[in-house]
């Protein structure tokens, strides 16, 4: 376990601060994900990366610490249900660029690089080509090869 912490401990606690917003609540919630990664450790596949799973655990652990939230708020203040629901969804997005930006940096270039231009600053596959001063065919290829090695990254074992 000390050493899935040493591997994972940095990015669970980025997660859960990106997602949470308040130092005390990440920590608490890092916390509670190696415990519960530790209570269900037999769920754990080997064939699949650690870090996945710790991921999976600490988006469940994230949404039990919003629905705690809620709870609290709505015993103070039954009329700020809106509030909640937009701060979570924001916080979900906050999570999900994190996880998607990590991702991305472990595809490596010149995959990171081509998904970047693709999906973030939204340009077609020939201008890409174009920019980078490749055939459209390798553009298109790194493309399909990358948005397929950052779907396996992004897959979380939910068992």
């Amino acid at each position: 376990m000390r050493e899935a912490y040493d591997q994972h401990g940095r990015l669970v606690f980025s997660l859960c601060m990106a997602a949470l917003s308040n130092r005390q609540d990440a920590e608490d919630a890092t916390q509670q994900v190696f415990t519960r990664a530790w209570r269900s450790r037999e769920t754990y596949d080997p064939t699949r990366p650690l870090g996945g799973w710790l991921t999976g655990i600490t988006r469940r652990v994230v949404a039990d610490t919003f629905a705690a939230r809620d709870r609290q708020r709505q015993l103070v203040d039954a009329t700020s249900g809106q509030h909640q629901r937009e701060d979570r969804q924001l916080s979900e997005q906050v999570v999900d660029r994190v996880l998607v930006h990590e991702a991305l940096e472990r595809l490596g270039p010149p995959q990171d690089e081509i998904l970047r231009m693709a999906f973030v600053q939204d340009l077609p596959q020939g201008q890409i080509a174009e920019r980078l001063g490749m055939p459209l065919g390798t553009v298109k290829s790194h493309v399909h090869r990358g948005l397929a090695r950052l779907r396996a990254a992004l897959e979380v074992n939910d068992g």
